[in-house]
């Protein structure tokens, strides 16, 4: 009865013990600068803006919670402007709502603030929905907008180009059946050849 006793209690002291003394250590169980424990919240500091959180998730592939942030930051600043829309276009985008993407993604590049990744982007759409030649002239915007420096608006540019029917250029034909999107800067993508 004794060794039936000691087998259930003795695990029990001994954890009971052990947690006593690293309690009784120099700091408690934590310290203010344990690297383990997040920080505290700051309550005086000024909020980060929407815009820029949809842009980080979008960059860690958290369209979801990206679509949540940009509309957050438009009831925040009263107006779904050119950034917020490309923004929610993205997202769509990466979430393969290539319907709602194209809608967001016109609407900002219809803007007079519109950028060069609004207008690639928005050529993705296109390419992927089928609409090679449309494409293709959202392309040429975003190249000539650019100046000719983002190479993954070149690389789409030349991609839209070869599958061009009317393209005299030298470039080796893809399937358009085996397109992936892949996710380049801070909102653009590229149309590459999935392996």
């Amino acid at each position: 009865m004794f060794q039936r006793f000691r087998r259930a209690v003795l695990p029990a002291a001994i954890v009971t013990a052990s947690l006593g003394l690293a309690a009784c250590t120099p700091g408690g169980f934590s310290t203010p600068d344990d690297p383990v424990f997040a920080p505290g919240v700051d309550y005086s500091a000024d909020a980060v803006d929407g815009v820029e959180v949809g842009h980080r998730l979008l960059a860690a592939g958290e369209y979801e919670l990206a679509i949540r942030s940009f509309n957050r930051a438009a009831l925040d600043r009263g107006e779904i402007d050119t950034e917020i829309l490309s923004g929610l276009g993205t997202a769509n985008l990466g979430l393969g709502r290539l319907s709602q993407a194209e809608t967001l993604l016109r609407r900002a590049a219809g803007r007079d603030d519109a950028q060069p990744s609004d207008l690639n982007n928005l050529g993705v759409v296109l390419m992927e929905a089928g609409k090679g030649a449309e494409a293709e002239q959202f392309f040429r915007r975003a190249f000539a907008l650019d100046n000719g420096e983002s190479a993954a608006i070149r690389d789409n540019l030349r991609l839209a180009l070869a599958n061009s029917e009317n393209s005299a250029t030298n470039y080796p034909q893809a399937n358009n059946n085996d397109y992936a999107l892949v996710r380049r800067g801070r909102s653009e993508f590229t149309i590459r050849p999935a392996p």
